[in-house]
């Protein structure tokens, strides 16, 4: 008998209208096809989220190229999306409004709620308002399990990418600290994947601030396009290929995480 609800977390597809168009010298529309297809091939996914930055060059064709994409691979299972700092999400909405494709933001299984969060704004840079904080506490369920999605970091992460973090970090972790049943975030936005864990009573993590503390633990998930080296001061790209979070979700609070390169 399955009891695990298994996610599938994708970010970061950074698509243009042109199949053919690279983005750091790297084809982002092949390296999101072949991700695609290993998820098809995979049987105990019950759905996939996409955490945002679909398009590259802001184009109705770069949204269309995704909905190609989910087609040739022949995907079946539910997927839900969230808007990156770089998409439109008007378009976004337009092109996938059919299923398999859901605006849905709460997907609930016995034990767990997935919820996901809107971090976009007008500038690169993210911020969960007030409007968005009230709903997210609305919604959540005390009686099960969460697993917030969203495509901004919450915590810095160390390099180039923070310049573009959360904004008011503060209001947005006073009000995880105070829902207990919130067990991680997870998110897209940093092009690598990581995990970010809070900080133990005492020690003198960088993560804990006078401005806020970190509760839970941040799980980053690799792009589908190119991983961002973090050791350089600006945008530079690695050799690792496309990359997948898996997220299985156990009866009660358990939980385990998996990140997946796909072979090129």
């Amino acid at each position: 008998m399955k009891e695990s609800f298994v996610v599938a977390q994708i970010s970061d597809s950074h698509l243009f209208s042109d199949i053919e168009q690279c983005h750091h010298e790297v084809n982002v529309y092949q390296n999101l096809l072949i991700v695609l297809h290993e998820l098809a091939e995979n049987s105990a996914i019950d759905c996939i989220v996409f955490t945002g930055d679909l398009t590259q060059d802001h184009t109705e064709g770069s949204y269309q190229r995704f909905c190609q994409a989910v087609a040739v691979s022949e995907l079946k299972v539910p997927i839900y999306y969230l808007a990156g700092n770089h998409d439109e999400p008007e378009l976004m909405n337009k092109q996938l409004s059919e299923a398999p494709f859901s605006n849905q933001r709460v997907i609930e299984s016995e034990h767990w709620q997935i919820i996901l969060v809107n971090s976009k704004t007008a500038t690169p840079k993210g911020k969960v308002n007030q409007q968005e904080l009230t709903w997210l506490q609305e919604v959540i369920n005390p009686q099960k399990s969460q697993l917030l999605m969203m495509h901004h970091h919450p915590v810095n992460v160390g390099y180039y990418i923070d310049q573009c973090h959360l904004q008011d970090k503060p209001s947005f972790w006073q009000v995880i600290n105070k829902n207990y049943s919130i067990q991680m975030i997870a998110c897209g936005h940093v092009h690598r994947a990581m995990s970010i864990f809070p900080s133990e009573p005492g020690s003198q993590n960088e993560l804990v601030s006078d401005d806020f503390v970190q509760s839970v633990p941040l799980y980053t998930c690799p792009a589908t396009s190119i991983e961002f080296d973090h050791t350089a001061e600006s945008i530079k790209v690695t050799s690792q290929g496309p990359g997948y979070r898996l997220w299985f979700l156990e009866p009660g609070k358990s939980f385990v995480t998996e990140v997946v390169f796909v072979q090129q």
